[in-house]
């Protein structure tokens, strides 16, 4: 059953950049994302394509680290150097880039990038303070809008954007779902295919057939779990992963762990529960957004509280036995705030805690994996 399913995924994959190529053979657009905290509910107001850019790979690094500094986060240079070298087809059918300045790195990068193609960079607060940071951030937003609709040519209206939050929040809730299905204990799914979905269907051209696919994929896997089916036992480990995004190209942390038995059924950043919000659809459309996206516990905001409420809920709800922590070479604010994150998972559930700095190659596979499988007899 999961097999027709990955190859049903895998055909609407393919058949994905053909629906973005129709959609703009019509005189459509496509924008191209590079952070959560870019309200992508705008760029489908203006009948536009959002699509997810984040530098998976480490293919492309070599080409950026002819413009961009080495010892740069493998995630900055793999985003320039899909851009600089031309070898990704989303970021191609971006007619233009929205960033923000979630990091020093990337908001210099970005500077680069806008002599490759049209960038406009959001910039965001850096704390979470309603009083201080929520009108800057909506002016933000508001700015936003000037500037998608100038390029699309669409009018963006209170309703047209409603009607995208609708939308979205449909989708994220059918993401979450999907990942909720690995709180049953064994998980029907390894966490490399929960990354793997996830990955793919975030660049589908049509929102609804990935929300229709999201969900036929949950349907099976409650098929799974009422018939005890799983790749896992009930003793298998289970491990939550947190820190900076994956995905696929840069999941090998995940393979090793699952390779050396344990199964991730839990992954608390950006590309995984940290997408799981829904906004406000009562609401003024432009003041629900700036207030969601705000609220996204990213540990570019200082404090971050709310980082270590999404942890503590994880961490329960999902039995987890351990929590790997992973760091992006260069990455210091997670790296810096790995330090609250060990502390609630020793002190406060005094559950095995293990913190890995790593980049995009292959070259400390086998020193990762052998501090994962210490990390595993802890369990």
């Amino acid at each position: 059953m999961k097999e027709e399913l990955f190859k049903k995924l895998q055909q609407v994959t393919e058949q994905n950049l053909l629906d973005i190529e129709a959609h703009k053979q019509k005189g459509n657009h496509a924008i191209g994302f590079y952070c959560l905290y870019a309200p992508t509910e705008l760029a489908v107001a203006a009948d536009a394509i959002p699509l997810p850019l984040c530098g998976t790979r480490q293919a492309p690094i070599e080409a950026a680290e002819e413009v961009l500094p080495r010892n740069l986060c493998p995630l900055i240079k793999s985003s320039y150097g899909f851009a600089a070298t031309d070898t990704c087809p989303f970021f191609r059918f971006s007619d233009m880039i929205v960033a923000d300045t979630t990091c020093d790195g990337k908001k210099k990068m970005f500077e680069i990038m806008m002599d490759i193609k049209p960038v406009h960079v959001l910039q965001l607060p850096q704390n979470q303070d309603v009083q201080l940071s929520l009108l800057p951030w909506k002016a933000e937003i508001e700015k936003l809008i000037t500037v998608l609709e100038n390029r699309t040519g669409r009018q963006i209206t209170e309703e047209k954007i409603r009607s995208a939050i609708r939308l979205l929040n449909r989708e994220r809730r059918a993401r979450k779902r999907l990942m909720d299905t690995t709180k049953a204990k064994p998980a029907p799914l390894t966490g490399m295919e929960l990354v793997e979905i996830l990955f793919k269907t975030g660049f589908f051209a049509d929102k609804e057939k990935g929300i229709s696919l999201i969900d036929e994929i949950c349907d099976a896997c409650d098929r799974l779990i009422r018939e005890k089916q799983s790749p896992y036992t009930e003793k298998t480990s289970r491990i939550l992963l947190t820190g900076v995004p994956i995905g696929l190209g840069s999941d090998k942390v995940v393979k090793i762990i699952e390779q050396c038995g344990a199964n991730v059924v839990a992954f608390e950043n950006c590309s995984g529960y940290k997408q799981t919000f829904q906004v406000d659809e009562a609401e003024d459309p432009v003041q629900a957004l700036a207030a969601q996206y705000l609220a996204i516990p990213c540990s570019v905001m200082s404090p971050n509280p709310g980082r270590m409420e999404m942890l503590t809920e994880m961490i329960r709800e999902f039995s987890v036995d351990g929590v790997v922590d992973l760091t992006w070479q260069a990455c210091h604010t997670y790296n810096i705030e790995s330090f609250h994150v060990s502390k609630l998972v020793q002190d406060t559930f005094g559950l095995p805690y293990l913190h890995l700095e790593t980049d995009y190659s292959e070259s400390d596979t086998e020193q990762l994996r052998v501090r994962i499988e210490a990390f595993l007899e802890m369990i």
